[in-house]
């Protein structure tokens, strides 16, 4: 694996950073990488745009910041149209298909894909819950990350309580994510 760039933006409110954590938390405490994040967002508590990045990689990182994301993880609309610009040409965008509508004439370079995360976080119990469907749908199209670490950061993430709806939405997530890979007869993930 070389070095991932992730971006994984939103509203405030929408578990975007916490999303970030998990992915860090994954890769540098339950896998075997070194990860950073580093986190935005704007003084409102709920509405206001926010955003992560996660760096990931097997050498040790020197330098936290991203210029051009390898991976976009985009929760609503104004996280699509500011960021998707930014991702590399050869990016993934992975982005919530109710929140999100794509360009006309969006990079054909890129791959996308979306996931109706707010609806499945829903069917699971609260739509709270959808940035977990997100980042079980992450760990789909992501193969330096197992299952199981992705897993155990949830469960290290979250209140003891709301267990249960967390991985059911993280299993949710990911097996919609396996489903939309396979059917789009995509490989190896970033």
């Amino acid at each position: 694996m070389t070095r991932a760039e992730i971006k994984i933006a939103g509203f405030g409110g929408q578990g975007v950073i916490m999303a970030g954590i998990i992915v860090g938390k994954a890769a540098s405490i339950f896998d075997r990488f070194h990860a950073t994040m580093i986190q935005a967002f704007g003084p409102e508590a709920r509405g206001s745009a926010c955003s992560t990045q996660v760096v990931v990689d097997q050498a040790p990182i020197a330098y936290p910041y991203i210029q051009r994301p390898s991976i976009l993880v985009a929760f609503n609309q104004e996280a699509y149209e500011l960021f998707e610009p930014q991702l590399r040409d050869d990016g993934l965008l992975l982005y919530e298909e109710d929140m999100v509508t794509l360009r006309p004439n969006q990079r054909a370079s890129l791959k996308t894909f979306g996931v109706p995360a707010t609806r499945i976080a829903e069917e699971v119990g609260r739509a709270m819950v959808q940035n977990v469907v997100m980042v079980g749908f992450f760990a789909a199209f992501c193969d330096f990350l197992s299952y199981e670490s992705v897993q155990k950061a949830v469960l290290d993430s979250i209140p003891p309580a709301t267990k249960d709806m967390n991985l059911a939405a993280l299993k949710r997530g990911y097996d919609h994510g396996r489903m939309v890979r396979a059917g789009n007869g995509v490989g190896a993930g970033a």
